[in-house]
């Protein structure tokens, strides 16, 4: 579903992006109006991370594609008495004219590099600022923390069960779309599922094993109703006194008759790495070894990693939710929407903002960013150059690391492929999305093919590099002294 077939969120927008707008409109925009170019990047990686997942973009391709100002739109704007009646009759019948080129949703992203550039007339492209924003860091956060989880679940399912704990609805449904990108198995929000075709799991609150006299009767009832996915939550009131006695029993006197098996039990409480081998053990006794153990309770990749590690938890998957779902270990992404050039008759001119704060110098002008692999395939690092420099690997290639650029480094026997694709052309889009299953596989394959082991460690990461070609960089260089001129 599109968001102009549900409600119109174009005004998802600081007010400065409209004022501005507003400025630029009285200089003579749009009929006079340069073409603006901003990069979306982001400064560090979440958790201390060694990579992070580019997520978001269907829904900010889906915003610009459909953007309009309704009529209650242009009513409230007309009464912050800020713009004249030129501007809002402008607005009225606003569609955006630009173009967006982007990295592939589900494409491992590193910091500093555009992974999003809008290049449109300085209105069209000022107003996009906050939604493309807002999509980006909310889904980008969320899958690269998803994947964290589920790289230490190391191989045991991992499903999203964090809605209730979300921000708001939007966060937990978007967040499961994220959470899928990022590795997920399903979620338990059934909007998710029904807009995105994700998978959707659930069994039981304690409510249930509550409502009925006593707690076989509560195991028995749901195994009656659901035999061939019986899942049963056994700590409501004593893991292994009840719960445990109660679901084996189930087992053996509802489920057996019918030819049908436990699938498994879930623990919501308590000590889950002590009551989990206890579990097994007993499970295991009761011949029902394939019955799988669940744990939910305020997991992350760290809980998770200690249960299966140090502690040698028996579990056989994770429902994750607060953690996952708000990434509350570190809830804030940053990436930011910086300008990068403007182009005015025909000339265009790199735009760079400086700062005391070395890492707050942006990369500017036109660019594009490459992949650079081994012979392995396995990826070495990122390179920017300029928007009309083709790069030549098939001899060495000298570049420059712009933290050590005294030295002299070669690509040898390697090859790249441009990042960045169209996905927006004069505000319509290029070509239809990807499944997100596709996206979510493609972040497998990467992860499992491309990207280094040493950058997906939870401790000390190896740095992944971005390089500059010669011309880049001293294009970079020269208009940092001329800025220090002025």
């Amino acid at each position: 579903m599109s968001q102009s077939e549900a409600r119109n969120i174009t005004m998802v927008m600081d007010l400065y992006e409209l004022t501005m707008a507003y400025g630029y409109f009285r200089d003579g925009a749009p009929e006079k109006a340069p073409v603006a170019v901003f990069d979306v990047f982001f400064r560090r990686h979440p958790d201390e991370g060694g990579f992070s997942i580019f997520a978001g973009l269907e829904q900010i391709v889906d915003y610009v594609e459909n953007i309009h100002f309704s009529t209650e739109d242009i009513d409230y704007l007309r009464s912050l008495k800020l713009f004249d009646e030129d501007f809002l009759t402008y607005l009225s019948t606003y569609r955006f004219h630009g173009d967006i080129k982007a990295f592939p949703e589900g494409t491992i992203m590193y910091p500093e590099e555009p992974v999003l550039t809008v290049t449109a007339p300085i209105i069209d492209a000022q107003i996009v600022e906050t939604a493309i924003l807002t999509e980006i860091n909310h889904q980008s956060l969320i899958a690269t923390k998803t994947s964290r989880i589920v790289r230490a679940a190391a191989g045991r399912s991992v499903f999203d069960f964090g809605a209730r704990r979300a921000h708001n609805v939007d966060a937990a449904v978007y967040g499961a779309r994220a959470a899928y990108i990022g590795g997920a198995d399903g979620t338990a929000t059934l909007l998710a599922g029904q807009l995105f075709d994700i998978p959707v799991t659930g069994t039981m609150a304690h409510s249930w094993v509550m409502y009925y006299g006593d707690e076989f009767t509560a195991f028995r009832r749901y195994a009656e109703t659901y035999p061939d996915n019986v899942v049963l939550l056994v700590d409501t009131y004593d893991v292994m006194h009840s719960g445990i006695p109660n679901a084996i029993r189930t087992a053996k006197e509802v489920l057996a008759p019918m030819g049908k098996r436990l699938k498994g039990v879930r623990l919501d409480s308590g000590d889950l790495a002590y009551l989990s081998k206890r579990v097994r053990k007993a499970l295991d006794e009761a011949e029902l070894e394939d019955c799988r153990i669940i744990a939910s309770n305020s997991l992350d990749e760290y809980t998770i990693s200690s249960i299966l590690g140090a502690q040698g938890g028996k579990l056989d998957g994770f429902g994750v939710g607060e953690r996952l779902i708000t990434s509350k270990s570190e809830p804030v992404f940053g990436a930011v929407y910086k300008l990068a050039e403007i182009e005015k008759d025909g000339v265009r001119t790199p735009k760079i903002k400086v700062s005391e704060t070395v890492e707050k110098i942006t990369n500017p002008g036109r660019k594009k960013v490459y992949r650079v692999y081994d012979g392995k395939g396995k990826a070495i690092a990122d390179l920017l150059t300029l928007a009309d420099e083709k790069p030549d690997f098939t001899k060495p290639y000298l570049y420059v690391d712009p933290k050590k650029p005294w030295k002299k480094h070669c690509f040898t026997d390697c090859t790249a492929k441009e990042l960045q694709v169209d996905v927006i052309r004069d505000g319509k889009r290029v070509a239809q999305p990807p499944s997100l299953k596709d996206v979510r596989d493609y972040v497998r394959r990467q992860l499992e093919e491309e990207i280094w082991e040493e950058e997906q460690r939870f401790e000390n990461p190896h740095t992944h590099y971005l390089d500059m070609s010669p011309a880049y960089y001293h294009s970079k260089m020269k208009l940092l002294g001329e800025v220090q001129q002025r």
